[in-house]
């Protein structure tokens, strides 16, 4: 038996679901805007304060016209993971993968990524033939600014002393 904190944990994440969500009433709510009515001069207006509007008192009846939601949840994922396992150590590994390895690898390569597009941006902010280049060029010629005339190894330089800078070099 688990304990009853789980439970009711875990009674209130599965209740908090709509598993048929219906676009007319779990949208944002309505407001002045949402519809327009053109005024006629046969068109009375009430001016009660009181009185309760017809879509408040008949609301619209609810269909099942969208698929579930899907659960993006973490936990589900890994326990569907988990299923297969026979053994602690089968455990320990799907852990270890899903807990370690894979947020390690995804943040190398998106560090890798990032610090290659930052390399090649760097050479490539007056050298290009984009139209981000050619708008540059235009936009320092009118403000009669200097437009640097680098090689690309004085670029390639550049970029090394900051990773050298960055990452920190050989002692």
């Amino acid at each position: 038996m688990s304990a009853p904190v789980v439970d009711i944990a875990s009674a209130i994440q599965s209740t908090s679901i709509k598993h048929h969500p219906d676009p007319a009433h779990d949208l944002n709510p309505s407001t002045a805007a949402s519809a327009k009515k053109p005024v006629s001069p046969t068109t009375s207006i009430s001016s009660k304060a009181d009185s309760i509007p017809e879509s408040a008192v008949r609301p619209i009846p609810r269909r099942a016209n969208l698929p579930p939601l899907p659960d993006m949840r973490f936990e589900q994922s890994y326990l569907a993971s988990l299923q297969g396992a026979e053994s602690w150590w089968s455990i320990l590994w799907i852990t270890g993968r899903d807990q370690v390895v894979l947020p390690l690898v995804q943040g190398m390569l998106w560090t890798l990524l990032l610090s290659g597009w930052r390399y090649w941006n760097r050479g490539a902010q007056f050298q290009g033939a984009t139209i981000g280049s050619k708008v540059r060029r235009w936009w320092w010629g009118v403000n009669n600014w200097k437009i640097p005339e680098e090689t690309q190894e004085a670029i390639s330089e550049k970029a090394g002393e900051f990773y050298t800078a960055q990452m920190g070099g050989p002692d």
